[in-house]
């Protein structure tokens, strides 16, 4: 075909946006993430960011930033394995790996990139992954690029996993794989029994603690301090841009791994190096975090609660969540996007999911409370939620 049919071919759907008059997706926001943030020059409460202890925008996250900024620059414009690894680089890997009690790690410039590298680098096509039914695209599509055997397993059902492993020790290696918390729904998966369920059948363990890193434990460590799990031996991966408020991903594990995807990983061996100055934002949020997690945790927490509380009160079905998500059951795209225009339209930002990001009619529209936001916002959030009170 020629340039102009194939340009025809990449036809959007908008018939949710036309029909519901509204298009959630990529606000243009005006601010940092204070609170209250700027769209379309008008004050929104946000809870629809991933900024759970609510540090994105802490002054001395900007300050540590700015001054390896002004170190190191803009940018190493390499790829690490070049010369795009300064020696800070080398520290806040340190201090990551001390952190989640891990032998070592290694930061990509995303998640999304470390989820898909990681797979392309280990992974054979003749070994199997066995995947929770609801784990996230770049897990997903990371396997996919393999070739490999998948076998999804019931969400976070330890009986569906372990039929599948007893019927899958034939082939060379079986990895697991799961998210420590899921990000529509709130769930925390019972990863100690998966892990066990591992060394029973000499399978490996992967899990993306995107949304349990800077939540879950009692000093924010994640899934594997949550779930009291002592020297792990499987593959972590986690996002740098939500609890921990910058950006990158996180790979951890032996060391034998991370030395080993130092040099056979192409999404980090091709990749320009992650930004010095972010390097320094992780690293003034893990000193933070050290001192000041009780007492942000706690903040964050009591506003799920009051969020959660007020929605079911009001006639909302929320999702079951053991985290700081709460999450609004709608089902119909449609509706799901309607229940979070209205939200817009009184200023309350939220981040409505519908098909094929979620199952089709399992629309859900997740708000997240960050911990820096103000009692005056959550007050009038919670206003909000009665004027538009569902009648039994």
């Amino acid at each position: 075909m020629d340039y102009r049919t194939f340009y025809k071919s990449l036809k959007l759907d908008f018939e949710l946006i036309q029909k519901s008059g509204f298009n959630p997706y990529y606000p243009a926001i005006q601010s940092g993430l204070g609170d209250p943030i700027l769209i379309e020059g008008k004050e929104f409460i946000n809870l629809a960011s991933n900024n759970y202890l609510g540090l994105a925008y802490d002054e001395r996250v900007v300050e540590a930033s700015v001054s390896v900024l002004r170190k190191y620059g803009a940018s190493m414009c390499a790829t690490p394995v070049a010369s795009g690894y300064p020696d800070f680089y080398t520290q806040v890997e340190k201090k990551l790996s001390k952190f989640l009690d891990l032998e070592a790690t290694i930061i990509y410039p995303s998640c999304y990139q470390a989820n898909n590298g990681i797979f392309s680098a280990l992974v054979q096509k003749e070994d199997m992954v066995l995947i929770d039914h609801y784990a996230h695209s770049s897990l997903i599509e990371g396997i996919r690029s393999v070739g490999c055997k998948i076998r999804p397993f019931l969400h976070n059902n330890m009986n569906s996993l372990e039929k599948i492993l007893q019927r899958s020790t034939n082939k060379r290696q079986v990895f697991v794989v799961t998210e420590s918390v899921f990000s529509t729904e709130g769930a925390i998966a019972p990863f100690k029994q998966i892990v066990d369920l591992c060394d029973k059948y000499h399978a490996i363990p992967v899990i993306d603690d995107s949304h349990g890193i800077g939540v879950l434990g009692n000093h924010g460590k994640g899934i594997l301090e949550h779930e009291g799990i002592k020297d792990y031996q499987g593959i972590y991966t986690a996002s740098l841009g939500k609890a921990l408020a910058n950006m990158g991903g996180v790979v951890g594990g032996p060391k034998i791994l991370i030395d080993y995807l130092k040099y056979y990983s192409s999404h980090l061996v091709y990749s320009t190096s992650i930004p010095p100055s972010v390097l320094g934002g992780i690293d003034k949020v893990l000193d933070i975090i050290k001192d000041e997690f009780s007492a942000r945790s706690k903040k964050m927490w009591e506003y799920k609660h009051r969020i959660s509380k007020a929605l079911r009160k009001y006639g909302f079905q929320i999702t079951e969540s053991t985290t700081p998500i709460s999450s609004i059951v709608v089902g119909p795209s449609l509706e799901t996007i309607l229940i979070s225009k209205k939200l817009y339209e009184n200023r309350i930002l939220s981040t409505p999911f519908v098909y094929p990001s979620v199952p089709p009619n399992g629309g859900k529209v997740r708000l997240i409370a960050g911990a820096n936001l103000k009692e005056e916002s959550i007050n009038h959030a919670v206003q909000i939620f009665e004027t538009m009170q569902i009648k039994a």
